[in-house]
């Protein structure tokens, strides 16, 4: 072990002692996505005892461009798993659990419990606002990241008495408001840069070295490669509100999951026979979809909206790429509609199959 982790022993700031506290800790990291693969492989690398990855996801053609534990051989493979296999011939000497399955208000503070520092590295503002809810409730510090075209942040939330994510950004913007990187497109790199600060904070925790960006927010551009970091305030405000939840926080709902069994591809559904499409987009959004089956509603107003959804046609929630329409699915469940599915596919490639049924039955 000690040729292994020879770099590390031999710098005094860490040596044997700290070298035994990284074996010994126990790390989560919800994502195994853009974030979370340069954060499990250098964690993994510096020989984290026991690492945990979640993530219900599976590996697609578009993530190779960032995910770089990936390949073509690990494709429609979920992720966790993938990621566990990777990290295994890296790294034979540690624990490595997986957990592929979405992350809710049900499992969230039991699965944080089993760990010692939880590490964000989701891209959703639900998941987002969940892990630090849960946080608080179990009591971790956790390691946050978020990245954004060519821009990225990094910050250590509720650690020795400090802010959480909920002090810097106190609720969530309106659902669907905010596109992902699946739908405004992100630099390949920069999940790389900053995964990789992010797994720094993780270390320096564990070996409660350096100063942490606890209280800070890190904040990165990748075009013109400055660096600004931002002080975060605590409110006490915030934690008393979460925890006042913690009775009902197992008994509410994340709007995000949904079966994997209500997604279609545009193939699937030709053999449906009656089906409504529902354009969960904005309404500026391109290209524009019009037809009697069709119908749209953002998403952002879909709950009060679903009374204009078809009872009885089998209905098919889209919208640019496939992430908000799984949202406007749950949606759907949670307010007890049948029926109802998320299509794979984006808007795009739903006119191009509208088009050429047009063109066929002409």
């Amino acid at each position: 072990m000690n040729n292994r982790y020879n770099r590390h022993i031999i710098l005094s700031e860490i040596g044997e002692a700290g070298q035994n506290k990284i074996n010994n800790a126990r790390v989560l990291v919800i994502g195994a996505g853009g974030l979370g693969c340069p954060i499990l492989q250098y964690l993994a690398a510096a020989g984290v005892g026991t690492l945990g990855i979640i993530d219900f996801d599976d590996v697609d053609e578009t993530n190779l461009q960032r995910q770089i534990l990936y390949g073509k051989k690990t494709l429609g493979i979920n992720k966790a798993i993938a990621a566990k296999e990777r990290l295994r011939d890296l790294n034979d000497l540690i624990t490595i659990n997986t957990y592929s399955e979405p992350l809710t208000y049900q499992n969230a503070v039991t699965l944080f419990n089993q760990y010692d520092i939880i590490v964000d590295g989701s891209d959703n503002f639900e998941t987002r606002y969940l892990v630090n809810d849960a946080c608080i409730i179990s009591e971790k510090p956790l390691v946050y990241g978020a990245i954004f075209k060519f821009e990225g942040q990094v910050a250590v939330f509720n650690h020795n008495g400090g802010p959480s994510y909920r002090c810097l950004f106190p609720s969530p913007p309106p659902s669907g408001s905010v596109p992902n990187c699946s739908e405004i497109g992100v630099l390949g790199v920069l999940p790389g840069i900053i995964g990789t600060l992010q797994a720094n904070e993780v270390l320096k925790i564990i070996l409660g070295i350096g100063e942490q960006l606890s209280g800070k927010l890190l904040c990165f551009n990748a075009l013109d490669n400055q660096t600004t970091i931002l002080n975060v305030n605590k409110s006490m405000e915030h934690f008393e509100k979460v925890l006042n939840e913690k009775p009902r926080f197992e008994q509410k709902e994340l709007s995000i999951t949904c079966d994997t069994d209500m997604i279609v591809s545009l193939q699937e559904i030709t053999s449906f026979s009656e089906v409504q499409f529902i354009d969960v987009r904005e309404l500026h959004e391109e290209p524009k979809l019009t037809g009697t089956n069709i119908i749209q509603i953002p998403l952002s107003s879909l709950s009060d909206q679903l009374h204009k959804i078809s009872e009885n046609r089998q209905k098919i929630f889209f919208c640019q790429s496939g992430i908000r329409s799984k949202k406007a699915l749950a949606i759907a469940k949670n307010h007890h509609k049948s029926l109802c599915y998320s299509l794979k596919e984006g808007a795009n490639e739903l006119l191009q199959q509208l088009k050429n049924m047009q063109h066929e039955n002409a």
